[in-house]
């Protein structure tokens, strides 16, 4: 092939506007006939052009979509509150008044559901105090949903954890209360471009919604030990403090990965719209481990 500026000699099928030599030749450049085949199609084939209606019915199903994937999923986030008592309390109960004792609130977070036996997946860094504990000083609320759309507030006793990835397992005693776990998904087949969802708690307000696209993959970002945290996502989804624990969502509401990070400039505490999430893939390998064993794999041996 020459290249791009090459004449190109046609012989158009239909006579040129005030000529009536249908047999006569035109020489285009490669672009110009491109243009020209667009302009006849469009006008012997006016549907190929989407009328204004049609996009307004695209963006309201896209609109639609989007609402759907947040109904379907934000019962099954959780908003989680670290408490610092002043004193031990004597029983549950006095635990989960604490909050109303004027008790040191030392930060907020996200996690969401796992499974129905009241197992809740978060960030390690959300829960890093109350998995040192050794006091009795330290609590974690877990405000949720049920099935029924009955709010509930619980206390979240820590099965499991594993620092290296950032990820802890809490449990709810849910007695009574049918549980709605998350879709799962997977992270292995994403691609850069397509669109992602993320359900949270920054700042405090619960059930917050942020869009974006997954803007990178294969990221490396730190974890809480020190160590590398390899193969995360990226995204421009707004994460901000108290995202973090909670769902990374693909436009079929399947969690793909859990919030766990974000650039900012220092002391700004503001999101840069550099993102992070850990794969789901990572989560489902080591979570079920923490369940049973309350440690990751690596540790027991």
């Amino acid at each position: 092939m020459e290249a791009l500026g090459t004449l190109y000699c046609i012989q158009p099928r239909i006579p040129a506007i005030g000529h009536s030599d249908s047999a006569s030749f035109h020489c285009f450049t490669r672009r110009k006939s491109l243009i020209l085949t667009s302009s006849l199609l469009s006008s012997f084939f006016p549907f190929h052009q989407p009328s204004a209606l049609a996009q307004l019915e695209l963006l309201q199903l896209e609109e639609d979509r989007v609402v759907q994937i947040f109904q379907d999923t934000s019962s099954s986030v959780v908003s989680i509150k670290d408490l610092e008592l002043t004193k031990v309390p004597k029983s549950t109960s006095d635990k989960l008044l604490a909050e109303d004792e004027n008790a040191k609130v030392e930060g907020t977070g996200s996690g969401f559901i796992w499974d129905k036996f009241g197992h809740i997946v978060t960030n390690y860094h959300v829960v890093a105090k109350l998995a040192a504990d050794k006091s009795g000083l330290q609590l974690c609320k877990v405000s949720l949903v049920d099935a029924s759309g009955n709010s509930i507030t619980r206390e979240g006793k820590i099965v499991g954890f594993d620092p290296a990835y950032d990820l802890a397992v809490l449990k709810v005693d849910a007695v009574g209360n049918e549980l709605k776990p998350v879709a799962l998904g997977t992270s292995h087949e994403l691609r850069v471009g397509q669109s992602c969802y993320a359900i949270g708690n920054p700042y405090g307000f619960e059930n917050t919604l942020t869009t974006g696209v997954i803007s990178g993959l294969g990221r490396e970002i730190p974890s809480p030990n020190g160590r590398a945290i390899r193969g995360a996502i990226q995204t421009d989804a707004a994460i901000n403090a108290g995202n973090s624990g909670g769902p990374l969502m693909d436009s079929y509401g399947h969690v793909i990965g859990v919030n766990t990070a974000t650039f900012t400039r220092k002391g700004s505490g503001i999101s840069s719209g550099v993102n992070f999430a850990i794969p789901i893939d990572t989560a489902v390998r080591i979570v079920p481990y923490l369940i049973v064993y309350g440690t990751p794999y690596t540790d027991r041996y």
